[in-house]
Parts: structure tokens; sequence; C-alpha cells
């Protein structure tokens, strides 16, 4: 049978001794543990390797740059952050007004011919709000400036691509709504995802090919590849996180 400890001794000294005592190791206990609370306070979560919340600021890694990019009136404040190209985000606070405030991307120039291309492929997963404005697309630059093709991954709220209703197509690994229309500077083609994807691969040659195919434009040069977030709306600030991205091109 386990034998009990007899009980500790009382400590030695008069009461009013002990009481100073007891007093004393409740204050040091107190101490301890606030410094232990403003330890743990004083210790943010591990800041980003870059941030910006200049309207234009920009930064390069591994091949690729990043763009805070509000660049549409009525826009509010924006912070972009970094801890490498594929790991990145932005907080924005864009009132609940019509009209694009900003595109925060992060770009890679290609420079290659579509006959040229062997293949180029993209992967993204991004985490979005459940409010505001925005889509998440890609925006892709052909023959410098000429083309412009949007691949709208996900959108939220009253947005919606430039041009009219072509088509629905099945390429490049997704099913979309296809738009033609232009911006007065150069021909826009939309294509809206049917139904929203925050993660997936697309074949950015097979949707390249197949504009070629039906002759809405040529043997173009592939150059400027973007992913980000078309914000129109944020009000009361919201995030908008890419957890990882990868361009592929051969």
């Amino acid at each position: 049978m386990r034998r009990r400890r007899p009980p500790r001794a009382a400590p030695e000294g008069t009461t009013a001794e002990r009481k100073t005592m007891l007093r004393t190791l409740r204050l040091l206990v107190s101490a301890s543990t606030l410094m232990a609370v403003v330890g743990l306070l004083a210790s943010p979560a591990q800041a980003a390797v870059w941030s910006s919340s200049d309207q234009w600021g920009t930064w390069t890694n591994g091949g690729y740059t990043l763009y805070n990019n509000i660049w549409g009136g009525g826009a509010g404040p924006q912070t972009i952050w970094a801890n490498s190209y594929s790991n990145w985000g932005v907080w924005a606070n864009h009132p609940n007004t019509g009209g694009v405030k900003s595109y925060p991307n992060v770009s890679r120039n290609v420079n290659r011919r579509i006959s040229a291309l062997r293949s180029a492929t993209s992967g993204f997963n991004v985490t979005v709000p459940n409010g505001g404005a925005y889509t998440a697309a890609y925006d892709i630059w052909c023959d410098g400036h000429t083309y412009e093709i949007m691949l709208w991954m996900n959108k939220y709220g009253p947005v919606g691509p430039l041009g009219s209703r072509q088509t629905s197509v099945t390429v490049g690994g997704h099913s979309w709504d296809v738009y033609r229309g232009s911006n007065g500077s150069n021909q826009v083609f939309s294509f809206v995802r049917r139904g929203n994807a925050t993660s997936g691969t697309v074949d950015i040659k097979a949707v390249l090919t197949w504009l070629r195919t039906n002759n809405w434009f040529g043997d173009v040069t592939l150059g400027d590849v973007q992913f980000g977030y078309e914000i129109t709306s944020s009000s009361g600030g919201m995030d908008f996180r890419t957890n990882s991205y990868s361009l592929t091109v051969s």
C-alpha cells in the first residue's frame, strides 16, 4: 500500500512574517506571469520579406515582379506583402463604388511566339474573401499590349468582363464563357470560368492556340503573364492571399 507523505512543517517565524512572505510570493508569481504574457504579445507573427503601401510599389524575386498597382479612380489604401513570388498577398480597403481600383499581381515576361512554345502552364492556390467585388484572374499580354487575354478563375460581387459573350468552350483544363471587346487601346479576350476555383492548373498554351486557331489573332508573341486580384471594392479592409503560384514555360 502506497504511503502518504507527512505534511510539510509550517515555516518558522511569526504570523506577520509568514503573511509578508506569502504576499511576496504572490507578487513574484504575478510578475512572472505578466512578463510571460507580455513576451507572447511582443512576439508578432513572422513579418513578410517585403511589403509596400506605395501606389506603384514593386519587388523582384526569382525572375518575377510583384506590383501593388493601384490604378483606378477613387481607390482606398492597399498594402502588398510577399515572402516570395509564389507566396504573397494584399490587404485592401477600397470603397464600395463602381470601377476597378487596383490589380495587385505577380508578373513574368516570356517573350516567345506561340509557334515556338512547347508548353506554358500555371498553377495557383488562393484564399479570397466572401465579400466586396473582385476577380482572381490571369492577365496575359501578347504582341506588346496589342492583345489582352484575361482568365477569370474566381469572381465575387457585381463584376463583369469587357465586351460581349461570344461562346462557351472547354480548353486549358477549364470550362469558360468567352467574351470579346476593346478598351480603346487593345483587344480584350476574357475567359470567365464557369464556377469559381481557388486552386488548379491552367494550360495557357492551349488557350492561346484556341484563339489562334479561331483566327482571333495570329502567331503572336507571348509577353507578360500576370496573376493577381482585380479589385473593385473591399470596404472595411479585406485580405487576398496567394498561397502558392507557378508558371512553367518550355
